[in-house]
């Protein structure tokens, strides 16, 4: 059967929309005109930008793959979900590819934990914000390979001994078995924490020395955060964090808008900012576009109850009886384990999360507090943790 379109009605439908001479073309290029003064903010995976507008240039600061510190914390974050991993594979698939896996595992443990020292950590990767802490942090990454090569020699001794079973018991958490001196959830929770915190300390830095005026900013998350899945709302982006933190809570939610499929820019190298500049027009589009159709609600449907943004909800689970949660739990501390914990589980089951940002908004809440001084924060897992460094 040949399919048939009505060219009187498709045009009707393209009258409004979907062709470059649309009424809804129209709005939205005068929408965009009438912004082109206001500060635009776009960020990517790895880089803010800000168009400050009235055709000044753009500036750009990275914030998370090409900063210091952030993959050598990751290797250590990930210790336990590549322990769990090799567990996933030897009981639930019966690979036997997990011996090969966790012996290669093993290996760069010990190399990792040979390399690490405060020396490191203060000379060479040299973080800002974890200023003070460098002997902490050291003593941490060396008791998380310790324990992890303690972990890995049983397991490759004895096959019986790699199970959800021990790997909770004797690395996680512990409550039976030989419970480790310190759970290796709170080595987990300090270095996303600490991954956070840095990231946060410098975006809150920049964005106050561009004094941006948030109430007429015009807000897009582009592209492809995380994995494919993870990012896309308010309540599930780390970035939308920072910026909210940024703005010291003034942004609008309103004003912020998840576009994962509008255009990126490469990290700028060697200072060309050429491509960064290229976006700035479709990308203001892009918001206006948005904001054109969402306007509309009240022009037409005024009396009916209205749409209010409520991406900061949380649920409580300070009551153990609370057993399943659709979205990231409040922390009330850092010693609220129960939360912090939960929230390791939550970024690995809700495909929307983002895997290191399971922490990224209390830190950035914490350093917002602190007037941003990262030696006022307490950093739940390091400060006034003793990390075991004779095993």
């Amino acid at each position: 059967m040949t399919a048939h379109a009505s060219p009187e009605l498709v045009d009707l439908f393209t009258t409004y929309t979907s062709s470059a001479d649309s009424i809804g073309a129209r709005l939205t290029a005068v929408t965009s005109r009438r912004r082109a003064d206001d500060p635009l903010i776009v960020a990517t995976a790895r880089d803010f930008a800000l168009y400050p507008g009235g055709g000044r240039p753009p500036t750009v600061e990275g914030f998370r793959l090409s900063t210091r510190g952030f993959k050598e914390l990751a290797g250590i974050s990930h210790l336990g979900p590549a322990l769990a991993t090799l567990v996933e594979l030897a009981e639930t698939y019966g690979d036997d590819t997990w011996r090969a896996s966790a012996a290669r595992l093993l290996g760069q443990v010990e190399r990792s934990r040979a390399a690490n020292s405060a020396e490191l950590w203060r000379d060479v990767i040299a973080v800002e914000a974890y200023e003070g802490r460098e002997q902490a942090i050291a003593d941490m990454v060396d008791y998380g390979c310790a324990m992890t090569a303690r972990y890995l020699r049983a397991a490759l001794a004895d096959r019986d001994y790699l199970s959800a079973r021990t790997l909770r018991e004797d690395y996680l958490d512990g409550g039976g078995g030989a419970p480790p001196p310190v759970p290796l959830n709170a080595l987990m929770i300090a270095t996303f924490f600490l991954a956070g915190m840095d990231v946060a300390h410098r975006v809150l830095r920049w964005f106050a020395e561009q004094r941006v005026d948030w109430s007429r900013a015009m807000v897009v998350v582009a592209g492809q955060q995380g994995r494919p899945t993870a990012g896309v709302t308010w309540n599930t982006s780390s970035v939308a964090a920072l910026l909210l933190g940024a703005s010291r809570y003034e942004l609008a939610l309103d004003r912020l808008y998840m576009a994962p499929h509008a255009p990126t820019f490469d990290t700028p190298v060697d200072g060309d900012l050429s491509a960064v500049a290229a976006l700035e027009e479709p990308l203001r589009r892009i918001w206006s576009h948005t904001r054109a159709t969402v306007v509309l609600g009240e022009l037409m449907f005024t009396g009916y109850p209205r749409y209010t943004p409520d991406g900061t909800h949380a649920p409580d689970v300070s009551d153990p009886a609370v057993t399943e949660i659709g979205e990231m739990p409040v922390i009330h501390g850092p010693d609220d384990w129960r939360a912090l914990v939960t929230r390791l589980r939550m970024v690995l089951e809700d495909p929307r999360q983002l895997l290191s940002g399971c922490v990224t908004d209390y830190a950035v809440s914490q350093l917002v507090a602190a007037d941003n001084h990262p030696a006022k924060v307490v950093v739940p897992g390091l400060d006034g943790v003793t990390y075991p460094t004779d095993l």
